[in-house]
């Protein structure tokens, strides 16, 4: 039974393109190697503010939208009015999943080739910085 998403969600998958996403969803059951589950990239979220680092008078604590990416101490999404946010992974209390707009991370082929062609990208550029670097004066050795 497929259940109804809310309304900025079903808008967000509209804009997207994405006419249904029950191909994306989590498998939570059956053989371990058949499960798949995981916020992704894209995946439509909900996200609950800690109280304590809000005005609640002023700030609505749920933050709903599109997960733009995910690090080490923030979260980054663009939420349901357009506007991107990075939120401190301290004041997340719970981050509740919508819907997945993408495959799971290692059959998204899509995500894979933009992985590898940004890896040679930032290869690229580390070797340019290394090559002005060295014919730079700030790589002459004291001693």
């Amino acid at each position: 039974m497929a259940r109804e998403l809310p309304q900025w969600a079903q808008q967000e998958l509209g804009k997207m393109g994405i006419d249904d996403a029950s191909s994306f969803e989590d498998k939570l059951y059956g053989p371990i190697a058949d499960r798949k589950s995981g916020l992704r990239r894209d995946d439509l979220v909900e996200i609950l503010l800690d109280a304590r680092s809000i005005n609640l008078l002023e700030i609505d604590p749920w933050i709903r939208g599109r997960l733009i990416s995910s690090h080490k101490s923030s979260i980054e999404i663009l939420d349901d009015e357009g506007r991107f946010r990075a939120i401190a992974r301290e004041v997340v209390v719970e981050v509740r999943l919508i819907a997945h707009t993408r495959p799971l991370y290692i059959d998204d082929e899509e995500l894979m080739t933009f992985e590898r062609s940004e890896a040679r990208r930032r290869n690229e550029i580390q070797e340019q910085v290394e090559k002005l670097a060295s014919n730079s004066h700030e790589s002459h050795q004291w001693g």
